[in-house]
């Protein structure tokens, strides 16, 4: 989200700002694993955001921007980044094909837990460019600027970040195959 290089005023933070609310939450809630924290942090990057929006530079990518000062605000909030909390299932999840049967929403259920778990497990450097990258649709570039690091490194961490999710996914597959 390129912005002109114009005077910017509180009507183009509003402009810029609240269309992102949902992806910034999203984010917040993947980083806390906690909604009420998640909420706070959202509504804290706000206000940090819009009492520093003099200082944003017109030109520049205002998403990452706004990204990097949440991920500042919950670095600098957390302490002892290890505590991990379950998150809160969502319920009543639409399954997007029509008519599923029992089996394929168990099947489906299962698998979306797999991964959340999974998730869940990963250091928050390789969870927080997972969810930029994958689910927040962030270019390297993007990621780059949020994250304070070049994009080599980004590639690389995401490789790595993959790497670990996909070694954790199959761990799940075995035990659970044991299990059985």
């Amino acid at each position: 989200m390129e912005v002109p290089e114009q005077p910017l005023s509180a009507a183009t933070f509003e402009d810029l700002a609240v269309p992102l609310f949902d992806q910034l939450y999203n984010f917040a809630h993947w980083l806390t694993q906690d909604a009420s924290e998640a909420e706070d942090l959202v509504q804290e990057t706000y206000a940090k955001a819009l009492r520093g929006f003099s200082s944003f530079q017109a030109g520049t990518n205002f998403r990452a921007w706004i990204y990097k000062i949440l991920r500042n605000a919950f670095l600098t909030s957390r302490t002892g980044l290890k505590a991990m909390v379950d998150i809160d299932d969502e319920e009543g999840e639409a399954i997007a094909s029509s008519d599923p049967t029992p089996e394929e929403i168990f099947i489906a259920e299962a698998d979306r837990e797999s991964v959340r778990q999974a998730m869940r497990e990963l250091t928050i450097p390789y969870r927080e460019i997972l969810l930029l990258c994958e689910v927040e649709e962030m270019s390297y570039e993007e990621i780059a600027q949020t994250l304070t690091i070049p994009t080599g490194t980004v590639m690389s961490r995401l490789y790595r970040a993959r790497k670990s999710l996909r070694a954790r996914l199959l761990a799940q597959r075995e035990g659970a195959a044991n299990a059985v």
